[in-house]
């Protein structure tokens, strides 16, 4: 039974990952294509939208908590899990400071972390906004 539980969640999760992963690809040729490869764009733009999201779901979940633990995996740690990546942020990180871009880098490195601090924030307001206590 067990067994079953977690090979159905590992199903899902690797459903929202491929689908996460997609995204941040696209959404990476996007930037690479349209503002260039100067400042690592996409990166920044899925860990920042990928920080709202999970605020923005994390609220809508607690507020209906009928929702079910398989569509939390699909969306939090599959499709939000394959769509921002630290991994891809680090080693922006690293490019822009092998490129002797330091202050550019350690920039990017506050930036990204404030901004998409901020961002779990507004996600969460938002859906307290949107989904009222009582209703």
């Amino acid at each position: 039974m067990v067994y079953t539980a977690v090979m159905e969640h590992s199903a899902i999760i690797f459903l929202g990952g491929g689908l996460g992963a997609v995204g941040r690809h696209l959404v990476g040729l996007f930037a690479l294509r349209h503002l260039g490869a100067g400042f690592p764009y996409g990166t920044l733009f899925v860990n920042v939208a990928g920080s709202l999201l999970i605020g923005l779901m994390i609220g809508i979940f607690a507020h209906r908590g009928a929702i079910g633990s398989s569509w939390q995996l699909f969306f939090t740690t599959g499709v939000l899990g394959g769509f921002t990546t630290f991994s891809a942020f680090s080693l922006d990180t690293l490019n822009l400071w092998q490129r002797g871009e330091v202050g550019l880098a350690a920039g990017y490195v506050a930036g990204t972390v404030a901004v998409s601090l901020l961002a779990v924030f507004v996600g969460l307001a938002i859906s307290r906004i949107i989904l009222p206590v009582g209703s």
